[in-house]
């Protein structure tokens, strides 16, 4: 994988640009630097290897060379078009038509990357709030972090790896939650830059319908433990045991809570959910 091969892999897409990294620190560092330099929707940080790579809550995300697919998108809400709205010439209705919401883009990606292991003949589920799981076990974390000019939502960095090969996942006393990897589940390696452009045109056909709703009912029926108990860490408060029960229009987890089955609703944070076992 190297830049020629990945722009000739991408050429269909609507990339804004593409930078590729034998090695770096973190893809989602290297695009949130150049946002703000001024990187225009839709370009793209590819990197072979993550020397410093995090999921959520800064926790390390191993990529290791020749392995793994890391990248991080960089998507920009108020300049996207809206599917629905024109002004009164005929001309695109910018500023309107994406969600303000950044958690929605944390299932715009799982989406993405389901619908790109289902055309494997896989079965992956989402682990909420942003892994996605194979058999059961992590294939994949995803990490987006937003960038607000006031009031409005000016960029989205939507980071995300994926174990494609058997090395690529961890020694398992290293492992919070068990890990696989595409190549285990599929019984072969997968081509990465294939498995790249497949996510990102999933991803751009999900895109136009993140304030449909129709994004978080698709989200809702491949999560993961729907309907069974599970364990909640909010920071470091007492766990929360539920069952799932589904997800609300931000996205946000709906558990039935043990206690007098009350409802309740899990927002986006400093979150651990476990299977109650």
């Amino acid at each position: 994988m190297n830049q020629a091969s990945l722009q000739k892999s991408l050429a269909s897409l609507p990339l804004g640009g593409l930078r590729y990294f034998d090695s770096i620190g973190s893809t989602n560092d290297e695009a949130l630097a150049w946002a703000t330099e001024g990187a225009p929707d839709f370009s793209l940080v590819v990197a072979d290897e993550q020397t410093t790579g995090r999921g959520r809550a800064g926790r390390r995300w191993v990529t290791p060379r020749g392995t793994a697919l890391a990248f991080s998108l960089i998507l920009r809400p108020a300049l996207t078009p809206s599917p629905f709205a024109q002004h009164p010439c005929g001309a695109p209705d910018y500023g309107r038509g994406e969600s303000s919401k950044p958690s929605l883009f944390t299932g715009l990606g799982a989406l993405a990357l389901v619908d790109a292991l289902k055309k494997r003949g896989l079965e992956p589920q989402v682990k909420w709030p942003n892994d996605v799981l194979l058999n059961g076990k992590k294939v994949a974390g995803i990490l987006v972090e937003s960038v607000w000019t006031g009031d409005a939502l000016d960029t989205v960095v939507l980071g995300m790896g994926v174990n494609a090969l058997a090395g690529s996942v961890p020694p398992t006393e290293e492992l919070l939650f068990p890990a696989t990897s595409v190549e285990a589940e599929l019984g072969r390696p997968p081509e990465r830059a294939e498995l790249l452009q497949d996510i990102l045109s999933a991803l751009t056909a999900w895109r136009p319908k993140l304030s449909t709703g129709e994004l978080v009912k698709a989200w809702e029926e491949n999560l993961a433990f729907r309907g069974e108990q599970v364990r909640v860490w909010q920071g470091s408060e007492q766990p929360l045991t539920g069952r799932v029960l589904g997800l609300e229009p931000d996205g946000s987890l709906r558990l039935l809570s043990g206690m007098r089955d009350k409802i309740v609703t899990v927002q986006f944070g400093e979150i651990h959910l476990r299977p109650a076992v």
